[in-house]
């Protein structure tokens, strides 16, 4: 059953905040990267991160290997955060239709970097790609944890009723 996520950080989450996603190997040596976007499905319970695929190739083969993939989404002008974890992930090359997708996410970002006093190159930089090297990532989140700076960081959300 999937963790019940509360309405207000699924909205964080759709808007396109900072997204980094991690993994392990079979060794439990971490492996992570920014994502460069991301999407929900709102009628599956899905989650979509894209991630360059020059740049994460240790987090790639992790995912592909281990199927274990934990994801941080954050506002950054105030920390606010939310961690999903889920034990499968599907992968696939980022089709044109991925596109709007992606501008999307660049375009809040932008705004979302803005607020904490950086112009939009600096984020066009961070989240530069070629669409030909963005891989997909799909998976139904497990489990979801509050990670917000503060007491309760680190505690998990709950299941619906």
């Amino acid at each position: 059953m999937a963790p019940h996520i509360p309405p207000e950080l699924l909205a964080m989450m759709a808007r396109g905040v900072s997204v980094i996603v991690g993994s392990r190997d079979a060794r439990l040596r971490p492996s992570l990267m920014r994502a460069v976007g991301s999407d929900l499905d709102a009628a599956t319970g899905s989650v979509t991160v894209y991630l360059s695929r020059p740049h994460s190739r240790q987090l790639l083969q992790d995912l592909a290997a281990t199927g274990r993939i934990a994801v941080v989404f954050s506002e950054p002008a105030s920390h606010r955060s939310l961690q999903l974890k889920a034990s499968r992930v599907e992968m696939r090359q980022a089709q044109p239709a991925d596109v709007p997708v992606l501008q999307r996410y660049l375009a809040s970002m932008e705004q979302e970097v803005a607020r904490v006093g950086f112009a939009a190159p600096l984020t066009r930089a961070m989240l530069a790609h070629r669409l030909a090297d963005v891989v997909a990532v799909r998976f139904t989140p497990q489990e979801a944890f509050e990670q917000t700076p503060g007491p309760r960081a680190g505690s998990a959300l709950g299941r619906p009723e």
